[in-house]
């Protein structure tokens, strides 16, 4: 039964940070859930997609389970009995992407029911308020101390309804109940491409494992060796990130100890007895690829918790081959499939979008906060291209180079496509990612000479 494979995480909420959780706390949440070489490239006589939430949603109405679906598409909230769609109501705010506070999206289940919760940092208090993972909760209007409604247009990643539906949610939602959190991004948006007559044929590429698709529609170009697992090195850092941002408030101080550096100490400026904001540590994490960095942030939230909330939260978003060990690459049973990629490219994009600006070099919102890293190298093919949305770049001996990769791409009409392209295994050379620099260069040229404008 899918039930049994549902991911359960624990947290807290930006802005709903509730008295009754205390951070010293935190560890103690529990967490109950559910080598081939590549040949020249043969064009596929079969059109193919990859899946999207919306499958999970078609399993669950067929195996008649009762589930809470969040459709941020629609602004619905809508209750599923037996796989009956029974009632929905509007959801009249909700997180987005900018400044951090993007709804989780993904497949999870109610943690908690509080009929009046109280954030601390935000003195709000949110009437019947379902708790479905990390700092995101699905609540009523909320309510300073003094009475006062809140009236703001976004939130902090949470959900917001009336008072009167919030209820009704409320006294629908069981405890354990799967609650599929889905987004117009993050599912398939059914653009078809005409494959030309005179498919040229795709180039030799020197990663065995790599697969083209277009983040949007879910449409593959092509794919070698896509579903086998590979290390894949310093990629691991995206979902280190992730797990921070949904977890963490940013704006905590980190004391940075010896014992969190003692296996690296290589970043410059992030050395033992400094202190620095949670959101600055994201620079040198995902510019420079700092092993350091990926260290400190685990440590501060407790290493192994970490690792497993990056497992489940794989679980959640579709990466079904996919395994973590350690928050930095370094260790290479860090493994993953192309297609598993994919999904975190396709979650990066759409709910987590600053990280992909941070790896571009760019700045984003830090609360105001100024950032101690400065000048720092960028390890990222492509960082400068034109076209290049954003993405990651990996490097250790057992992996040899890997890399998500995102282009904004032409069509002839003039509208715009964003595809990903992700190669794992490719050789390097002296550890820098020459041939896969090279795949990749190929492969946007045969795509604009097939699909898109040069």
């Amino acid at each position: 039964m899918i039930i049994s494979g549902l991911l359960v995480l624990g947290g807290l909420c930006l802005f709903s940070f509730f008295i009754f959780q205390q951070i010293d706390d935190i560890s103690n949440i529990e967490l109950p859930f559910i080598q081939i070489r590549q040949s020249i490239y043969q064009p596929e006589t079969e059109t193919f997609y990859l899946e999207d939430l919306g499958e999970i949603k078609e399993k669950f109405i067929l195996e008649k389970e009762s589930f809470m679906e969040a459709d941020l598409s629609e602004m619905k909230i809508k209750i599923y009995q037996e796989g009956i769609l029974e009632k929905e109501f509007p959801i009249f705010t909700r997180g987005v992407p900018d400044r951090w506070g993007g709804t989780s999206l993904g497949l999870y289940q109610i943690l908690s029911k509080n009929s009046l919760a109280y954030s601390v940092l935000a003195d709000s208090y949110m009437p019947w308020s379902l708790h479905f993972y990390g700092k995101y909760y699905i609540h009523g209007d909320n309510y300073y101390s003094g009475g006062r409604p809140e009236t703001l247009e976004i939130t902090g990643g949470c959900l917001r309804l009336n008072d009167i539906n919030a209820k009704v949610v409320y006294n629908s939602a069981k405890i354990g109940m799967p609650v599929l959190a889905t987004d117009k991004g993050f599912e398939n948006d059914g653009y078809e491409y005409s494959v030309p007559k005179r498919l040229t044929e795709f180039p030799q590429i020197s990663a065995p494992n790599y697969l083209v698709a277009d983040l949007d529609s879910g449409f593959v170009f092509a794919k070698k060796n896509y579903q086998e697992q590979m290390p894949i090195a310093s990629l691991t850092k995206l979902m280190t990130a992730i797990i921070v941002a949904e977890i963490v408030d940013l704006r905590k101080s980190i004391f940075v100890t010896s014992e969190m550096l003692e296996a690296l100490k290589s970043t410059e400026g992030l050395t033992a007895g400094k202190t620095f904001k949670a959101v600055e540590l994201f620079y040198p994490l995902l510019i420079e690829s700092s092993n350091d960095a990926a260290e400190v942030l685990s440590r501060f939230l407790g290493r192994e918790w970490t690792i497993n909330l990056m497992n489940k939260k794989a679980e959640a978003i579709l990466m079904k081959e996919t395994k973590f060990t350690d928050p930095s690459g370094l260790d290479s049973q860090n493994v993953s499939t192309a297609q598993d990629l994919f999904h975190l490219a396709r979650y990066v994009l759409n709910v987590r979008p600053m990280f992909l600006e941070i790896g571009r070099g760019g700045e984003v919102w830090t609360f105001g906060l100024p950032i101690s890293f400065q000048n720092l190298e960028n390890k990222n093919i492509f960082f400068e291209a034109p076209d290049f949305i954003g993405g990651k770049t990996g490097f250790i001996t057992a992996s040899q180079s890997t890399g998500i990769f995102i282009f904004r791409l032409s069509l002839k009409d003039g509208s715009e496509r964003r595809i990903a392209i992700i190669g794992l295994g490719a050789e390097a050379v002296d550890g820098f990612p020459v041939n896969l620099e090279k795949d990749v260069e190929k492969i946007l040229d045969w795509l604009k000479e097939n699909y898109f404008t040069q």
